[in-house]
């Protein structure tokens, strides 16, 4: 299964004084347990398959002339777009950086594994910061001092604490 997944559940019609009316659709986008809604009229729909074709090989998007803006014709292009997304991103193991940033979705290059944890050279601050908080939190380190109530040290974790931070030190 892919990690992006999109769906439109509505749409909504825009009267301009400017242009004719059009129509808004609403699409709501799941990646990585985080969903956000972007909207997009149907000409630019219509201008990312342009460029998706150039690309890969997308599937066949509704047509561009509706004869009548009647709500069932409307619903029928909301599904015929949801599905043409959809398609797009179930044939394609690695989506285009266009389609990508059409769903408003941050594009992070795949680094080689030997990279993959970052530099701090190159890290930024901003993309430095935690996103979430701390799930669990001790007040002391369970590994590091001994329970209070115990009766005996820890010899293995005081002899590896000793060995690796302090290797000259003769044991006691």
């Amino acid at each position: 299964m892919h990690p992006v997944m999109v769906c439109i559940p509505s749409f909504r019609s825009e009267d301009s004084a400017m242009e004719k009316g059009y129509t808004v659709f609403k699409i709501d986008v799941l990646m990585s347990g985080r969903q956000h809604t972007v909207e997009k009229r149907y000409s630019q729909f219509h201008t990312l398959h342009k460029m998706l074709k150039k690309i890969i090989k997308p599937p066949e998007i509704p047509s561009k002339h509706v004869r009548n803006w009647v709500p069932r014709v409307l619903e029928q292009r909301r599904q015929g777009l949801e599905l043409y997304l959809q398609t797009i991103i179930m044939e394609n193991e690695v989506l285009p950086k266009v389609f990508l940033d059409f769903l408003n979705i941050r594009h992070f290059p795949s680094l080689p594994k030997t990279e993959s944890c970052g530099s701090f050279e190159t890290e930024s601050e901003e993309s430095s910061k935690l996103s979430h908080q701390p799930v669990l939190l001790y007040l002391r380190d369970p590994y590091v001092l001994p329970a209070t109530d115990d009766a005996c040290p820890n010899v293995v974790i005081e002899g590896v604490i000793h060995g690796i931070f302090c290797p000259d030190l003769q044991p006691r």
